[in-house]
C-alpha cells in the first residue's frame, strides 16, 4: 500500500500534469458552455446546469467531481452578447482541484440561414489546488518531498473558444483550456508544484429529424487532446418531444476507453438525467462512472402576453 501511495504522489506532483487533469463528463453534450465559452447563451435561453460524477466507483480515493454552470444572453443589451459563470470541485484521493470562472460570448448572425451564427468566447479562470498531507503514510516522516500538512495554491488562467451553428441542425466548435499553462506552487515554502498542460477540444453535433416530428436522433461528439494523449467520445440519444414533457435514451462510446448508457427527461424546463459509463480496459465493468445531471432552462424572450415561454433545447 505504501508503495502505491509513493507512486501516486510522485505522478501527481510531476511538473507537467497529464491529459486527464480536466475531468471527463459522460454527459458532455449537456455541458457545452463548460467545454467551450463560445456556447454561452447560444440558444437564447437561461441555462443552469449541474453535474455530479463518481468515477471508478468501489476504489478508495476515486475521483468525485461536481460542476455547476450558468449562462444567458444579455437581452437588455443585445441577444448577440452572452455571459456565464461556473464552479467545479474535483476531489481525487488527497487532492482537491477547484475551478471558478466567468465568461463572455459574442454571437454573430449569418444572414444566409435562419438561426445560423458564428460565436466566439473567452473566460477568466481561477484554479485552486489543495493537498491534504495529513493523510500521507511514508516510511520517512521527515522527507520534505511529501507535505505532512494541508498545503494549497492557486493560479490565474485563461480559456477561449469558437463555434459555428447551422440553424438547429448541426454545430461544430473548437476551444482551448489552460492557455497560460500555469504552474501552481503548494504551501508557503513552494517545495511542491503542479504544472498544467494546455488542453484542446473539438466538439460537434447533428440532429436527425424523423417523419414524425415528435422524434429525433441527437448526436454529439467531443475530442480532447494535449498533443500527447487523446480521447474521443460520441453519444447518440433518441428523443421524444411531447407537448408537456420530453424523454430521451441513448448510448456512449469512447474507443479503447468505455461504453455507457444514458437516459433522462425534461418537464417544463426542468431536466434530469442519469448515465453509467463502463470502462473497457483495466477496470472492472462494475467499477464504472455514475453521473447525474440536473438543469433548468428558460426562454429569455418575452411572448406577447408578457410571459416567459419554457422550453428545453438540450434534448432537441
Amino acid at each position: 500500500m505504501k508503495r502505491l501511495i509513493w507512486i501516486a504522489l510522485t505522478g501527481l506532483f510531476a511538473l507537467t500534469a497529464s491529459a486527464q487533469y480536466d475531468p471527463v463528463f459522460t454527459n458532455s453534450w449537456a455541458l457545452q458552455s463548460y467545454y467551450n465559452p463560445a456556447a454561452a447563451g447560444v440558444d437564447g435561453y437561461l441555462n443552469i446546469q449541474g453535474a455530479y460524477s463518481m468515477q471508478m466507483t468501489g476504489y478508495d480515493g476515486a475521483p468525485k467531481t461536481m460542476l455547476v454552470t450558468a449562462d444567458l444572453p444579455l437581452t437588455f443589451w443585445s441577444p448577440n452578447h452572452a455571459v456565464g459563470a461556473g464552479f467545479m470541485n474535483d476531489a481525487i484521493g488527497l487532492f482537491s482541484h477547484k475551478k471558478i470562472y466567468a465568461q463572455y460570448a459574442l454571437h454573430i448572425p449569418l444572414g444566409w440561414q435562419k438561426k445560423s451564427k458564428l460565436s466566439i468566447g473567452a473566460r477568466l479562470v481561477i484554479l485552486s489546488e489543495k493537498f491534504d498531507g495529513t493523510g500521507v503514510d511514508t516510511d520517512e516522516s521527515n522527507d520534505k518531498a511529501f507535505p505532512t500538512t494541508e498545503v494549497s495554491g492557486f493560479a490565474i488562467d485563461g480559456e477561449v473558444g469558437a463555434r459555428f451553428t447551422w440553424s438547429d441542425v448541426w454545430y461544430v466548435g473548437v476551444s482551448a483550456m489552460h492557455l497560460t499553462g500555469p504552474t501552481i506552487e503548494l504551501g508557503d515554502d513552494k517545495v511542491n508544484e503542479i504544472g498544467i498542460s494546455q488542453m484542446f477540444y473539438l466538439t460537434g453535433g447533428y440532429k436527425l429529424r424523423f417523419r414524425d416530428k415528435r422524434y429525433c436522433l441527437d448526436t454529439h461528439g467531443i475530442v480532447r487532446s494535449d498533443f500527447q494523449a487523446i480521447r474521443g467520445d460520441i453519444t447518440a440519444r433518441l428523443a421524444y418531444e411531447g407537448r408537456k414533457n420530453k424523454l430521451y435514451g441513448g448510448l456512449l462510446y469512447s474507443p479503447t476507453n468505455s461504453v455507457g448508457f444514458l437516459f433522462g427527461m425534461d418537464f417544463h424546463g426542468v431536466n434530469i438525467g442519469y448515465s453509467y459509463e463502463m470502462y473497457t480496459g483495466g477496470v472492472g465493468l462494475q467499477n464504472g462512472t455514475h453521473e447525474i445531471v440536473l438543469g433548468y432552462q428558460m426562454n429569455m424572450k418575452k411572448s406577447k402576453k408578457g410571459k416567459n415561454m419554457h422550453k428545453s433545447v438540450r434534448f432537441l
